[in-house]
């Protein structure tokens, strides 16, 4: 099983994914490093990527998705803003992903950014992304104004009451 911990930037999709990797005993993947350097560059550049640029990255993670779901599974922290994106993400093995949506509004959002260090996601490009952000119809919605550990618990138990028992309680 891969949960994929999505959301616009800012949102604690490495955070929570990694609390939750850890708590399943599973590996922990971000998506923001399979981005090829002239991604990463035209964000630098306050440029939005667009789905010329998205689409071999997104192959690229589809195919890791697979081999990830051949070991233990694995939690992917993946920005996943539109559907087809989504789909392109679990077209091997729909059954074996879940997509986990980390819901903030903007105000949120911004006063986390502008928290972080050193990343190579500028503020600036924010608007894009929820711009770009088509909401999950068959994803678990989780707000983000709570504390990384209660928004895990939440998580969890969401997993538990969907039928996710086994890939809930690994530890």
């Amino acid at each position: 099983m891969i949960c994929v911990i999505m959301g616009v930037a800012g949102s604690g999709k490495s955070t929570i994914g990694r609390m939750l990797a850890q708590k399943f005993a599973i590996a922990f993947h971000d998506a923001d490093d399979y981005h090829p350097e002239a991604n990463k560059e035209k964000m630098k550049s306050c440029i939005p990527l667009d789905d010329q640029d998205r689409l071999p990255w997104l192959s690229e993670l589809a195919t890791n998705i697979v081999e990830w779901n051949q070991s233990k599974g694995a939690v992917l922290a993946c920005s996943a803003l539109k559907e087809k994106y989504r789909q392109i993400l679990s077209q091997d093995g729909k059954e074996d992903v879940i997509f986990i949506y980390l819901k903030g509004n903007m105000t949120i959002i911004v006063d986390r950014m502008k928290a972080r260090k050193e990343h190579f996601f500028s503020l600036e490009l924010l608007e894009s992304q929820f711009n770009t952000l088509e909401e999950p119809q068959n994803a678990f919605t989780v707000q983000i104004d709570k504390t990384p550990e209660e928004i895990c618990t939440e998580i969890v138990d969401q997993l538990i009451n969907r039928g996710l028992v086994a890939f809930a309680k690994r530890k």
